[in-house]
């Protein structure tokens, strides 16, 4: 059975402004997981430099969709095969399935300085123009799910900053994450790839 979620006419009403939830951001060229806010009828973001990025410089338009598989988050995330189809109409690109908005996005680019240096980060806000239709499974929350997604955090943290104390905070989170029942190729691919950078 499957839940079938409608957006409506509601638009964002279901979210709770200054609440962080992790959605797919779709652009020309990429799918990528972000970090959204909402701040009145707009979802507010960051991005560092990367396709996501470029696209956006390019052609502000994109998709934010909802999913509650985080595996599926985490291929985008770190660049893996993910078993979905692309669909596109004007402006924008989508996932075909799950459900979202379609819109434009205003952004602005800062410096960003924080322990791992000093990088360009673009300040967006997503304007939604319309709803894209779409359905998740009803699955309740799993505990070994928040550990994957802490993990991949640390992973990419990891790939850019080359800083080794990550990878036993990984391997902790490897721990719990098998402690409650995980199993997926996605951390056996995380972790093979710390053990090779420690």
């Amino acid at each position: 059975m499957i839940f079938l979620l409608f957006l409506g006419d509601t638009m964002l009403d279901d979210l709770q402004e200054g609440k962080v939830y992790e959605v797919l951001l779709v652009t020309a060229s990429n799918v990528t997981p972000v970090g959204v806010v909402r701040r009145g009828d707009a979802l507010e973001f960051k991005l560092f430099p990367g396709r996501s990025f470029e696209d956006l410089l390019k052609w502000p338009f994109a998709s934010i969709q909802m999913t509650n598989d985080v595996e599926l988050l985490v291929r985008f995330a770190l660049n893996m095969s993910a078993n979905v189809n692309i669909a596109k109409d004007g402006n924008h690109r989508w996932i075909e399935g799950i459900p979202g908005w379609h819109g434009s996005v205003e952004y602005k680019l800062e410096k960003w300085r924080d322990k791992l240096g000093e990088s360009e980060v673009l300040l967006g806000r997503f304007i939604p123009r319309g709803t894209i239709p779409g359905s998740l499974k009803p699955v309740p929350v799993s505990r070994a799910d928040c550990y994957l997604l802490e993990m991949a955090v640390h992973f990419t943290r990891l790939l850019v900053s080359g800083d080794h104390s990550l990878a036993s905070r990984i391997l902790e989170l490897y721990r719990e994450y098998r402690r409650f029942g995980g199993d997926s190729e996605v951390v056996d691919y995380i972790i093979e790839q710390v053990k090779k950078a420690v």
